[in-house]
């Protein structure tokens, strides 16, 4: 037996009531079928009624059907052979509205005689230093399953993380996994292995308040510049604390949105030959072009906000704007969470570059599976595909963007969904996934922050990280030493 979701059949039938000196036609009928069904092919009986030589006859052929029967699987359990003996999986993972959805999809397998899944989610900067020291020492790695992003691609690098290219042809049909795009699967991808099944796009663009923007008459701005001149407008707004925020808080946090900017600006981070290529122009545009944003929007209280507080900052009001990431859009129609349900408008990522691409990449989140678990690979594979079929992916599809394009044949998303399509198609593009990139963003996680804080110029601030990462990756054999 096979599962199957949202499944479009074409049944054949050869033969028919067939007259005169027709020939004989064939019948197309198309169903679509909702839930869990099983696809057979069997032989049926039918009578046919032909003139032959001006008499009518009878006869009785024979034609392959092909149909679909209902099953009694329900599509929104896991659905799983007990194991044999008792196996506990752990799942370690970014919290935020759509991994705290797929948890309690992972934690359905409980229901299942002899499985025990935990889930353990944290702040994004948590998991991944928790994933650092839990997988670094070689022993038993702590977790069967981890949620990975592009940033895991030094875990990739140490060859800590299972390649998946066997489990991947093994279930292909099963679970359909054609269904994933191959765009989705080249990022989950390096030198020809997939090292994770990916479940959800997500990228950075404009949550706004309606009610303030048309208060002041302003237009959700295409670019920095007019982020710059809105932010000179609701500077004195006595309702709001400050008027915009980009997530800064952090050195990590400074890294992914100064790829937007170089990006934007023509740069990028890496030379082919893996030389410093951030120090450069474009890289000093970004960079000056993220200060005058601190300046003119944020100030020293906008650099303490982290991607919660933005988020808190929209949701009580706070704020009249922000640049965040598309995932935690479904918050701002909860009225368990906002006050403003209903005010919340979702806008592209403005440009930092005018007619450069937009400030917004297109990050991909996937489930990976360490080499080292002690569980098998085969039931962890199986726990995950069971996590994101496609009753779990349409029901997720309301809090970020699912990966399944049967999910949007289906009519589903949530209406931020036209924001954030449009920041990913026009936006700078993937992290790259050259392992030596994370020491390239070390670097910059170190050095930034001290421009918002003053202590540097870019230009400064950009050559004592291109020092720092030349250090580092001539260290670790990425390039050769002078």
């Amino acid at each position: 037996m096979q599962k199957r979701h949202l499944i479009t059949v074409l049944i054949l039938l050869v033969g028919g009531l067939i007259l005169a000196a027709c020939t004989p036609q064939t019948v197309e009928v198309t169903r679509v079928v909702e839930g869990e069904t099983i696809v057979e092919t069997v032989t049926e009986q039918i009578e046919v009624t032909r003139v032959v030589e001006g008499e009518v006859v009878t006869e009785v052929q024979e034609v392959e059907v092909t149909r679909v029967v209902e099953s009694d699987i329900d599509p929104s359990a896991c659905n799983l052979e007990p194991p044999a003996e008792p196996v506990e999986v752990r799942m370690l993972g970014t919290a935020f509205p759509i991994t705290e959805f797929f948890a309690g999809e992972f934690e359905k397998c409980n229901d299942v005689e002899n499985l025990t899944v935990s889930t353990q989610l944290m702040a994004s900067g948590d998991q991944l230093e928790q994933q650092r020291l839990g997988l670094a020492d070689g022993g038993v790695a702590p977790w069967a399953i981890i949620h990975t992003t592009p940033d895991s691609v030094e875990f990739i690098d140490q060859g800590l993380i299972l390649p998946l290219n066997d489990l991947v042809e093994k279930y292909w049909e099963e679970y359909r996994l054609w269904e994933i795009p191959q765009t989705a699967w080249d990022v989950s991808t390096v030198d020809g292995v997939i090292y994770s099944v990916p479940f959800m796009s997500n990228t950075l663009h404009m949550f706004y308040r309606t009610d303030l923007f048309e208060q002041y008459n302003l237009e959700p701005p295409t670019t920095y510049d007019g982020v710059i001149a809105a932010c000179e407008v609701l500077k004195d707004e006595p309702s709001i604390d400050i008027p915009f925020t980009m997530n800064l808080h952090a050195g990590w946090a400074w890294d992914i949105e100064f790829f937007h900017f170089i990006r934007s600006f023509g740069g990028d981070y890496l030379n082919e030959d893996n030389t410093p290529a951030f120090n450069s122009e474009a890289g000093i545009a970004a960079l000056t072009k993220m200060q005058e944003v601190v300046d003119a929007c944020m100030g020293p209280e906008g650099l303490t906000y982290s991607i919660d507080d933005s988020e808190i900052g929209m949701e009580t009001g706070g704020l009249a704007f922000v640049q965040i990431w598309a995932s935690r859009a479904a918050n701002m129609d909860n009225p368990e969470l906002s006050d403003f349900v209903g005010q919340i408008g979702f806008a592209p990522a403005a440009a930092p570059n005018p007619g450069g691409p937009l400030g917004g990449s297109a990050w991909l989140d996937a489930y990976a599976i360490p080499v080292n678990t002690d569980v098998d690979h085969d039931l962890a594979f199986r726990i995950i595909m069971e996590a994101l079929d496609f009753q779990s992916m349409k029901e997720g599809a309301e809090l970020g963007i699912t990966l399944r394009t049967s999910v949007a044949e289906a009519g589903a998303g949530a209406r931020y969904l036209p924001a954030a399509s449009e920041t990913i198609a026009n936006g700078v593009g993937a992290f790259p996934t050259n392992p030596a990139l994370p020491l390239a963003s070390a670097a910059l996680g170190n050095w930034l922050p001290l421009v918002g804080s003053g202590e540097l110029t870019p230009e400064e601030a950009l050559q004592g990280a291109a020092e720092e990462y030349i250090t580092q990756a001539t260290e670790q054999g990425f390039l050769e030493e002078e």
